[in-house]
């Protein structure tokens, strides 16, 4: 193993075969997995590493080194054809995928690997295998309980991870899970506690701040919002349902497809018709697809903030809306738990009820200074606990006790 003092700047590759930090961050939920590989490679970067993300090509064209800023490059690696491909297309060009970081990498080796994704993982594993370089795993999502919560709602995958979830696991030096519940699903898979470590995702506290703009209200008294994919699990039906107990509130739902492509969409109409039925459909809206600059302004707009997911692996929402200082009320679920502090920065609710969210909303609603203190207390433990900065702290203090375990402490826990 590589044995390094930890006071050295570090040479890092940061590698996820299809979510590239060149990708513009369109949609909703600011820090989705292109952000998290950005904002890490950045921050890792101004603590003096020297990082390098490996992407997958995936349009004609593009150079095989980008330099990004000051410390970090992207490089795009040669495996399939130069287009966006879906997961079922990808696994067959993951040897090629590995077949190319082993040459690089026996050119310019970097002290540690950080592999994002289970394919990237096993595309990294032999390549860093052979080359004795520490592998250091982070998943973003479990297919076990992707399959969980998908077969809720009847929904197949084509092709079950979750085997070589548990090999990549297993063969890795670290798993770095983004919240405390990960860690039980890890362990339920067979991995050893004690190598896993959790560091969460991060949020942009310059992007999503109080200060700023607020997009215009409608004219209901009360605005909620909720941001996300159209997904059965991401609990849209279950805010909708809220709003008949709550008759001074809209909804206002961001995400999906583009605004002019929502007729199409099948869940929009599942949830417009469930409106209906309810009596509630003049006060839900639905934005679809936004630009990731449109985020922030439509979360200062709101008077709380919804997250009434089924399950959410760590749910980057709640944290955007928390440092833009608005109460949350989410599912107590997943990485919920660790980001929504209740009562201090919103409310947790059981998960699939909608008696449930509209109580804890309601209560909200009902006292202004109370919605003020949570989004005081909120802002203040997005800085304090889930910046980048901290958050990059904790990812090189991960690899350091890879690196050097005798001198750094394994354990990382979210204080």
């Amino acid at each position: 193993m590589n044995r390094r003092s930890t006071a050295d700047s570090m040479a890092i590759a940061l590698v996820s075969e299809h979510v590239s930090p060149l990708a513009p961050p369109g949609g909703p939920g600011g820090d989705g997995p292109h952000v998290h590989v950005l904002r890490l490679a950045v921050a890792l970067a101004e603590r003096g590493h020297r990082v390098t993300v490996h992407v997958r090509r995936d349009a004609p064209g593009l150079p095989d080194v980008v330099p990004l800023c000051e410390g970090v490059e992207v490089h795009h690696v040669p495996a399939g054809p130069a287009r966006p491909l879906t997961d079922e297309e990808l696994l067959p060009h993951m040897a090629e995928f590995g077949r190319h970081l082993t040459r690089v990498w026996r050119i310019r080796q970097p002290d540690i690997v950080h592999t994002h994704f289970w394919m990237t993982g096993l595309a990294s594993l032999r390549a860093a295998g052979l080359l004795g370089i520490p592998l250091v795993h982070t998943f973003h999502a479990l297919g076990t309980v992707t399959r969980r919560y998908e077969a809720t709602f009847g929904a197949a995958r084509p092709a079950d991870p979750v085997v070589r979830e548990t090999e990549v696991a297993l063969a890795c030096d670290r798993v770095i899970a983004v919240c405390r519940d990960e860690v039980g699903e890890l362990a339920l898979m067979g991995v050893p506690v004690h190598k896993i470590s959790v560091v969460p995702r991060g949020v942009d506290t310059e992007r999503f701040t109080p200060l700023g703009l607020a997009a215009q209200r409608g004219p209901a008294p009360y605005r909620l919002l909720q941001v996300g994919p159209m997904a059965a699990r991401k609990g849209i039906a279950v805010s909708v349902a809220a709003l008949t107990r709550l008759p001074d509130a809209e909804l206002v739902v961001v995400g999906g497809p583009a605004a002019s492509r929502l007729g199409d969409d099948p869940e929009v109409h599942r949830l417009l018709g469930l409106a209906r039925d309810m009596g509630v459909a003049d006060r839900v809206r639905f934005t679809g697809g936004v630009p990731g600059g449109a985020v922030a302004p439509l979360i200062r707009s709101a008077d709380v903030v919804v997250a009434p997911a089924d399950y959410e692996p760590f749910g980057s929402v709640p944290l955007e809306a928390m440092a833009c200082g608005r109460p949350v009320v989410a599912s107590a679920v997943g990485g919920h738990l660790d980001t929504v502090a209740d009562p201090g920065t919103g409310r947790l609710v059981a998960p699939h009820s909608h008696a449930a969210l509209a109580h804890a909303v309601g209560g909200l609603l009902a006292s202004p200074g109370i919605r003020r203190v949570c989004g005081i207390n909120g802002r203040r433990r997005a800085l304090t606990r889930f910046a980048w900065p901290r958050v990059a702290a904790m990812t090189e203090q991960v690899y350091q006790g890879v690196l050097v375990p005798d001198e750094v402490a394994f354990a990382v826990t979210l204080v």
